[in-house]
C-alpha cells in the first residue's frame, strides 16, 4: 500500500505521524504521477469547481497489473478500508 498526494513531504512526515500509517506516503508536488493516472482533474466540492485530486485508489495485484479502481462517489472514506478488503 502507498499513498500519493501533491502535499509536501513535510506534511506527509506529520500526516503518517498522527494518523499513525504503516505505509509510504509519496510527495508528488509537481503533480507527474497524480496526471499520469489520471486522478488530477476538475471536480465539484461544496457545490463548486475546482481543480484538485480527485480521491482514487487503485488495487494492483503482484504482478502490476490493476485489477480494480474506486474513484469518485465509490471511495466511502469512513468504509473504504473495508470495501477494499471484501474486493
Amino acid at each position: 500500500m502507498v499513498g500519493v498526494s501533491k502535499d509536501s513531504a513535510a506534511s506527509h512526515v506529520k500526516f503518517k505521524e498522527k494518523h499513525e500509517l504503516p505505509f509510504p506516503l509519496i510527495a508528488d508536488v509537481d503533480k507527474t504521477l497524480l496526471q499520469a493516472m489520471g486522478v488530477w482533474g476538475e471536480k465539484v466540492m461544496y457545490g463548486k469547481k475546482t481543480e484538485g485530486t480527485i480521491r482514487t485508489t487503485f488495487i494492483i495485484n503482484e504482478e502490476g497489473i490493476i485489477e480494480q479502481i474506486f474513484a469518485g462517489k465509490q471511495v466511502k472514506t469512513k468504509e473504504h478500508a473495508e470495501q477494499i478488503l471484501q474486493k
